[in-house]
C-alpha cells in the first residue's frame, strides 16, 4: 500500500511541475521569417500535461544553452489550442519534433527522449552545428 501511495504521490508532484519550454510560443509568420532566412527551426508539438514533452523540453534547453553556434530556434506548437498547425505539420500526437533548414524538414520524431539521439539529429543536420562543436 505504501509502493502504491508513493507512485500516486510522484505522479502528482510531475503533473504539477510546470512545463519548461525551451522555445517560443508558435506563429507562422515567425516561422516564415526564419524559413526565409535558412535558419534552423525545431517545430515542438507538445501540450502541457504530456510528461514526454517535459522530458524533451529540458533536452532542448540544454541543448540550446550548449551550443548556441548552432542558431537553433525552436517554436512550441501547442497540440491542445493549435489544431490546425498540429494538423499541417502532421503530427500524430503531442511530443512530436520536427527539424526544419529553410523550407525542408530534415528530421521528424515521435516521442523521442533519448538526449543522445535528439543532440545527434540536430547536429547531423545543422552545418552551424558542427563548425565548433
Amino acid at each position: 500500500m505504501k509502493l502504491l501511495y508513493r507512485t500516486l504521490f510522484a505522479t502528482l508532484l510531475l503533473l504539477s511541475v510546470p512545463l519548461v519550454s525551451a522555445g517560443e510560443r508558435f506563429s507562422e509568420m515567425r516561422f516564415k521569417e526564419l524559413q526565409a532566412a535558412k535558419q534552423p527551426v525545431l517545430i515542438d508539438v507538445r501540450a502541457d500535461w504530456c510528461p514526454t514533452c517535459k522530458k524533451q523540453s529540458v533536452i532542448l534547453a540544454q541543448f540550446q544553452k550548449e551550443n548556441p553556434q548552432c542558431g537553433l530556434t525552436v517554436l512550441d506548437v501547442n497540440f491542445d489550442q493549435q489544431k490546425e498547425w498540429v494538423k499541417h505539420f502532421r503530427a500524430p500526437r503531442q511530443s512530436t519534433l520536427l527539424l526544419y533548414l529553410g523550407e525542408q524538414q530534415v528530421w521528424f520524431s515521435i516521442a523521442e527522449t533519448r538526449a543522445d539521439v535528439i543532440r545527434q539529429n540536430i547536429f547531423n543536420s545543422v552545418k552551424a552545428c558542427g563548425e565548433n562543436a
